[in-house]
């Protein structure tokens, strides 16, 4: 080989790739591989966390997720669950009858439950942000329009879809969702326990101030009182805007694999009996619900009871919610969540039994719904818990959104057979019978759901 061949062939082996250079790179070093007993550099093998890293928020963090759920289910509650007081003075008002009002809370109920699973669906995908913003207009619109109205079809359109389909973005399957997804696992059911007794404590505040309201203004001051109300909820969605991001999602079984789709998920869902189960538990927990918060004041009344008696058993019910849904939330840690509900379901068939054998006077009411208060909404925790231990909290806004579904099916029977059976018998015997059957079911419908025991790690039992 000639020289001039030897010099052509040095200067294509040592001519650099073409490509962009680094700025103030000061010298390239040729790759080598490196020997059999050569230390690869640690540069080249990014340490990847261990699984005890943590991959969520840091704990203080938690707080304003936490803080401004609580804050908006506080309104979005406590402004469902008051509408019961506006049954008489509606009915006076318009000329509607209590049938007629009642179906169109009814159906309330019915859009209530049915909104949830789809926006949780849009929650889980896309952030619950916009999801909370949107319910937050539709429901200071349906409180602010229904006033305006005098027919069952305008109190359909303006509580029945605006009002329930507004506080339907801002209840448990959005909320709960969206922090369960930020949150570590063995924080989940305390979590929903908190977010819960904002709930009860909006009932609490609100039953009262309605009733006041009425009482010195007129139902139509005290609905418009309700949507300032709801105003508040626009900024609350604020430091729940973002979606977790997934890494955050690790699965807890294995039909809540991290890279699942929704519908696949919905699929393996749909075929597990535990999960219908949790459905025929909350349909019956609907059911007595929306039963109450609908008729609990026109059973008052019939006993010839004042409105002021209606307004604080209501608020006792939120008040000892309270702490039922933090002991829910508690208890979840380390106990079995469907023993918790069965054994809630039988006490409420075991409260209506008293009840019905007691003398009809105000501390008969005051007890009465302090004893049902303690298990009010206290079921959320443990459902919504139970939800994410069988599928993961990737897609709980949709999964649990369509056990609250199952629930606000309940409800609508619930608030509707109701007024039919006072229309038809003069009173509510036949609906506390039903309310004592369904709850037994209930009871037994948990017994058999697939749940291994909590296991305890440093004292504490993980969810």
């Amino acid at each position: 080989m000639s020289a001039t061949a030897i010099e052509t062939e040095l200067e294509l082996e040592l001519k650099p790739e073409p490509g962009p250079k680094p700025e103030n790179f000061p010298l390239q070093i040729p790759h080598r591989k490196p020997t059999h007993h050569a230390a690869p550099p640690a540069a080249e093998f990014p340490m990847t966390p261990t699984p005890t890293a943590s991959l969520g928020p840091k704990p203080a963090s938690y707080w304003p997720l936490l803080l401004a759920a609580t804050a908006m289910l506080m309104i979005t509650m406590g402004i469902r669950q008051s509408q019961g007081l506006l049954i008489k003075p509606i009915g006076h008002s318009t000329g509607l009858g209590i049938a007629e009002i009642s179906f169109a809370l009814a159906i309330g109920q019915f859009v209530w439950g049915a909104v949830q699973p789809v926006f949780g669906a849009l929650a889980d995908q896309r952030g619950p942000g916009r999801v909370l913003v949107f319910g937050g207009v539709l429901l200071i619109a349906g409180m602010a329009l229904t006033p305006l109205v005098s027919s069952q079809w305008g109190l359909i359109v303006t509580l029945g879809l605006l009002g329930a389909a507004g506080a339907g973005a801002g209840s448990f399957s959005i909320l709960i969702g969206a922090t369960a997804q930020r949150l570590p696992a063995e924080k989940r059911s305390m979590a929903a326990g908190v977010i819960n007794a904002g709930g009860s404590m909006g009932q609490f505040v609100f039953a009262p101030l309605v009733q006041a309201v009425i009482a010195a203004a007129g139902w139509m001051a005290a609905m418009w009182t309700l949507a300032a109300a709801a105003i508040a909820t626009l900024p609350l969605a604020w430091p729940l805007r973002r979606r977790a991001e997934p890494a955050t999602q690790a699965a807890s079984t294995p039909a809540a694999a991290p890279g699942i789709g929704l519908r696949e998920q919905l699929r393996i869902a749909l075929r597990d009996r535990s999960y219908w189960m949790l459905h025929v538990g909350f349909f019956t927990c609907g059911f007595h619900i929306a039963f109450l918060v609908t008729h609990l004041p026109g059973e008052i009344a019939l006993c010839g009871l004042s409105d002021n008696v209606s307004a604080m058993a209501l608020a006792l019910i939120g008040l000892f919610n309270v702490a039922g849904s933090l002991a829910a939330g508690w208890l979840g840690q380390r106990y079995r969540m469907k023993h918790l509900l069965a054994l809630m379901y039988a006490s409420r068939a075991a409260m209506i039994a008293i009840y019905l054998i007691s003398p009809p006077t105000p501390l008969t009411f005051y007890l009465f719904a302090a004893g049902l208060g303690v298990t009010w909404l206290a079921t959320v925790p443990p459902t919504a818990g139970l939800v994410g231990k069988l599928f993961g909290p990737r897609y709980l806004g949709t999964l649990f959104g369509l056990t609250l579904l199952s629930h606000q099916i309940g409800g609508f029977f619930g608030a509707w057979l109701g007024g039919v059976a006072m229309a038809k018998f003069g009173d509510y015997t036949w609906m506390w019978y039903a309310d004592i059957a369904l709850a037994l079911i209930a009871a037994l419908a948990n017994l058999p759901i697939r749940e291994a025991r909590p296991v305890r790690v440093g004292g504490l039992a993980a969810a």
